[in-house]
């Protein structure tokens, strides 16, 4: 067995319309509770508005919406999930955090392996409890996508707010 394949790997694991889902632990901020957002015109349909967190504006961005899942109101149970993607911070709109997880890298099948095109899902792990999907916030938002929302951020606050 490599050296890589006894790594064990940090997740935050969460539900997502009754469907586990994971991302890396070391693009996840915070869990916070919902709160009301404000909507950002000209923004991506991905975008469900904005948040101020702290003082910093932070897009809201609907996992439902990219997955294909029915759409719907935030409840008041529901949470977010302040992230990292490579080119800002963002907020998901997740139903509950499930707390963390620490993976071994050989339970871990790439998506490619599972079903080719599986976009936004880096991989599938294969925990003692069933399976879950590791999301891939590199991808999560297109480059056009990008480029809208850092337009529709910066025509309605004065600039994005990237860190």
């Amino acid at each position: 067995m490599s050296a890589s394949a006894e790594l064990d790997l940090d997740f935050l694991v969460f539900a997502l319309e009754g469907q586990r889902c994971a991302l890396p632990l070391h693009a996840v901020e915070r869990i916070v509770p919902a709160a009301e957002i404000t909507p950002l015109p000209k923004a991506p349909a991905l975008v469900l508005g904005v948040l101020d967190v702290e003082g910093t504006i932070l897009p809201v961005l609907s996992m439902r919406r990219r997955f294909g899942f029915a759409e719907r109101e935030i409840r008041v149970t529901d949470q977010f999930l302040i992230a990292h993607t490579p080119r800002r911070p963002v907020v998901l709109v997740i139903d509950e955090a499930h707390g963390l997880r620490k993976v071994a890298a050989a339970r871990i099948t790439r998506a490619e392996s599972v079903v080719p095109g599986f976009e936004h899902v880096r991989g599938v792990a294969a925990l003692e409890d069933g399976l879950v999907l590791i999301h891939d916030l590199e991808t999560f938002l297109s480059l056009d996508e990008a480029v809208a929302l850092d337009e529709a951020m910066a025509a309605n606050e004065g600039g994005p707010h990237d860190r």
